[in-house]
């Protein structure tokens, strides 16, 4: 081989290494950019808002139905029959409890025999009088008999009205040995037997009313005053902490309880959609408007540190690519996912809500969305 040849072949082996070189240099450079790009944190931001200021009051309430009767009969005997027991769901007039009646029956029954013959008496005395009428208009009596017969009608009919009434107080007292459920719901207490013998007044049986349920909250008495039915409330039963539901507040009792210095709150919701028994436990988050303007944030943009600091990571709007700036501040009232800043953001900067566990001051970041 020539020298010349030798030249021309060292030269293109020459320029072919360069250009594998530059596109390993290439490929390098691109991969340490990938991998850098790799290392910038992904972040969720959200805007601070100016919004007003809501104040939000943790609750803990129970539910109770607007129904509770300690039944009880009227007259004193013997429990005869119980019809039902613990758990048994009632109609209004469905007979719970009897008790011995038999000589009370008795009573009646002579009762009514002396009403069937004052009411004959009565028959026979119209009859009489009748038959006198005929004989005064052919003067075959006179006058002053006439009128006797009218009075001996009068009287035998006053007797029968007296009779009647007799039968029928003791036709009452009869029934008052029947105990019948006064409107719908549940047995929730029996406290008695059959062959207990009973006094008026002594609780046999509690009867609660499932259809028409409420929430009774105990609230600071501080908050009485800026509290009406239009206020919002949600309610959370522990029976399933997992779902909130609204409330509708019904009544607030204007009587605080001077142990606790609290008032009760009645409220009510749609128990449609889940099954509610009196007695269970419930929490409720009251929101009261403060009729102030804030600056409010997402929860979760907040660090809280053990030596007491509260921070945000705040995105610098000036940094490209985009860089965070470390920001303390001071909170205020909490509502629903949000918080109020008193100091250290205005509205409009936009916050780390996501992704702020690990951030460095200064350090770029790539911006995932909004929330």
């Amino acid at each position: 081989m020539s020298f010349e040849s030798s030249y021309r072949l060292n030269k293109v082996m020459f320029v072919n290494g360069n250009r594998v070189l530059l596109a390993l240099l290439s490929l390098f450079i691109n991969d340490a950019a990938l991998a850098a790009s790799d290392r910038t944190p992904l972040v969720v931001v959200s805007t601070a808002q100016m919004e007003t200021v809501i104040k939000q009051i943790p609750l803990t309430g129970t539910i109770t139905s607007a129904k509770v009767a300690r039944l009880s009969a009227e007259v004193n005997g013997q429990v005869e029959i119980v019809n039902v027991e613990i758990g048994d769901r009632i109609d209004s007039g469905d007979t719970l409890l009897q008790l011995d009646r038999e000589i009370e029956q008795f009573t009646l029954q002579s009762l009514q025999a002396e009403t069937e013959l004052a009411r004959a008496q009565l028959a026979d005395a119209k009859r009489r009088y009748q038959n006198a009428e005929r004989l005064r208009q052919q003067n075959n009596i006179s006058a002053n008999e006439l009128r006797l017969l009218e009075a001996e009608v009068e009287i035998d009919g006053a007797a029968l009205k007296r009779q009647q009434a007799d039968e029928r107080k003791q036709q009452a007292r009869v029934d008052r040995h029947t105990l019948k459920a006064p409107f719908d719901g549940v047995i929730s207490e029996r406290t008695t037997e059959v062959g207990e013998w009973i006094e008026p007044g002594k609780p046999v049986l509690t009867l609660v009313a499932i259809d028409d349920l409420r929430i009774d909250f105990r609230v600071p008495q501080e908050f009485y005053t800026r509290i009406n039915q239009q206020s919002a409330i949600s309610v959370t039963l522990d029976a399933l902490p997992n779902r909130e539901f609204n409330g509708k507040i019904e009544t607030v009792v204007p009587i605080s309880d001077p142990s606790s210095r609290t008032f009760i709150m009645l409220v009510k919701m749609d128990d449609s959609e889940t099954r509610m028994t009196p007695g269970m436990s419930v929490q409720g988050k009251l929101r009261l408007n403060t009729g102030r303007q804030g600056v409010v944030i997402s929860r979760d943009a907040l660090l809280r540190y053990p030596d007491g600091r509260v921070t945000v990571w705040v995105v610098k709007p000036e940094a490209q690519p985009p860089a965070v700036a470390e920001q303390r501040v001071k909170t205020g009232h909490s509502f629903d996912s949000q918080i109020t800043i008193l100091e250290g953001i205005q509205a409009g900067d936009v916050v780390v809500v996501k992704g702020n566990e690990s951030l460095q001051e200064g350090q770029p970041v790539r911006i995932q969305g909004s929330e």
